[in-house]
């Protein structure tokens, strides 16, 4: 079992369940040393009071809040646990609420809550069934790391998890990015879209892998054993700015998403481009202009037949006479 992060008690109304905390998630990253390049020795930070130029011990650095310039007020960790706060050492449940009210936004880091001792099995059975048989979660409040925290409490497979949440002062608001408004989008393109959702639509996500951190091992590894760097992958990349044909990127999209999953891609383009009004009226004239050159054509071609016809009857009519 990890090693517990805390120690203390769910409070669910006047049950209490006495538990450890356990971090439901581990690094799984590539952690660099920083080195000297010349002689590969560590290179460490180094902690320097900016006021007598000395390095200070970690026992002679404490807390302290800048209150004005120049005027800081320290703060100790004795100060910060005697606190009242009701949430020092409990996991306070404070509400429940449906599961799809809680905007993913808000969820943070998420931990193990493990029974501490047999004196919690109980109880934390009882929580556990009644989260699985209401289909809610719970928020709760809890002191953690010199701040209150709001916390969120759900089963999986049988533990209690707790997740960290920002408070609701603590998300931007997102009309404060620069999102696209007033864009419109044909229905034809929404199809496809959807229709490219549902090719790529699967249940379970365990075969997804961290391929940056395969790619880099396998650096290190070759590093270590003086053998060449694996050569880089060719990728072709759209350049910024181009334009794109939605509609042909959504069909090759669908058709390679088909051809990926075993399946015929030949059927995957379902809708066409239709030609813009401004299009369909500059086609009809070209096509309108078109016709009267050709009938115009064809009105000067018929003359210059007539003339030539008649000319040839005279110039006859003349020899017939000159013959007789």
């Amino acid at each position: 079992m990890p090693r517990p992060l805390w120690t203390g008690a769910i409070s669910f109304g006047l049950v209490t369940i006495p538990v450890k905390i356990v971090s439901a998630t581990e690094d799984r990253d590539v952690h660099f040393h920083r080195v000297h390049l010349t002689d590969m020795g560590r290179v460490r930070t180094r902690k320097v009071c900016e006021l007598d130029d000395q390095v200070v011990s970690q026992d002679e650095i404490g807390k302290g809040y800048e209150i004005a310039k120049d005027r800081t007020v320290p703060v100790t960790d004795e100060e910060l646990e005697q606190m009242p706060l009701p949430t020092a050492k409990a996991i306070e449940i404070a509400a429940f609420v449906d599961a799809d009210t809680i905007d993913p936004i808000r969820i943070s880091d998420s931990y193990y809550l493990a029974a501490d001792g047999q004196v919690a099995a109980k109880p934390y059975t009882l929580l556990r069934k009644a989260l699985e048989r209401s289909s809610k979660v719970a928020v709760a409040k809890f002191a953690w790391h010199g701040r209150e925290r709001l916390g969120l409490l759900r089963i999986r497979e049988g533990a209690i998890v707790l997740h960290s949440m920002k408070w609701p002062d603590e998300v931007r608001n997102p009309d404060d990015v620069a999102v696209p408004r007033d864009v419109e989008v044909g229905e034809e393109e929404i199809e496809q879209a959807l229709q490219l959702s549902e090719q790529m639509t699967i249940e379970d996500l365990s075969g997804f892998h961290d391929e940056y951190r395969e790619a880099l091992e396998n650096i290190i590894a070759a590093k270590s054993e003086g053998k060449p760097l694996p050569s880089p992958a060719g990728e072709e990349k759209q350049g910024k700015g181009e334009v794109v044909d939605l509609m042909a990127a959504l069909n090759a999209s669908v058709k390679a998403a088909k051809e990926s999953r075993g399946e015929d891609g030949e059927d995957a383009t379902v809708h066409e481009m239709r030609p813009s009004k401004k299009t369909s009226r500059k086609t009809t004239a070209k096509k309108t202009a078109t016709s009267k050159s050709t009938a115009a054509k064809k009105t000067t071609a018929s003359k210059k037949t007539t003339a030539s016809k008649k000319t040839a009857e005279k110039k006859a009519a003349s020899k017939r006479r000159s013959a007789s």
